[in-house]
């Protein structure tokens, strides 16, 4: 899987790359992801389809801790549709909890 994070420059309000994976799992991707802070994360996923077809969709995650501050919050939540639209990305996922991001919850969202 492919993937990179991106983050809000606060002090000059930019959304700029944090870091680019190649060939990273997600449960390595994971342990990268701060504790206390927002990022976009940008996968491409390899999807197996239930008839064995394969796919690679790019998914757009949302990560922002519970224990992020509330202005912080507020700016990563009113920058992600303008993020979303400009990256062109249709799929969309929200966490609060690093724990929810795995595999199978990830296929469980791409398949329904």
């Amino acid at each position: 899987m492919s993937s990179f994070k991106v983050k809000i420059d606060r002090e000059n309000l930019l959304v700029i790359e944090d870091e680019l994976y190649d060939n990273i799992s997600l449960e390595e991707l994971v342990e990268e992801l701060p504790e206390n802070s927002p990022r976009y994360i940008v996968l491409s996923y390899e999807l197996l389809h239930n008839d064995g077809r394969k796919s690679y969709p790019l998914v757009l995650i949302y990560y922002s801790p519970a224990t992020t501050k509330p202005e912080i919050h507020m700016l990563y939540a009113t920058a992600k549709t303008y993020f979303q639209q400009k990256a062109e990305l249709n799929k969309v996922f929200d966490i609060r909890e690093i724990e929810t991001l795995t595999d199978e919850w990830l296929q469980e969202k791409l398949l329904h």
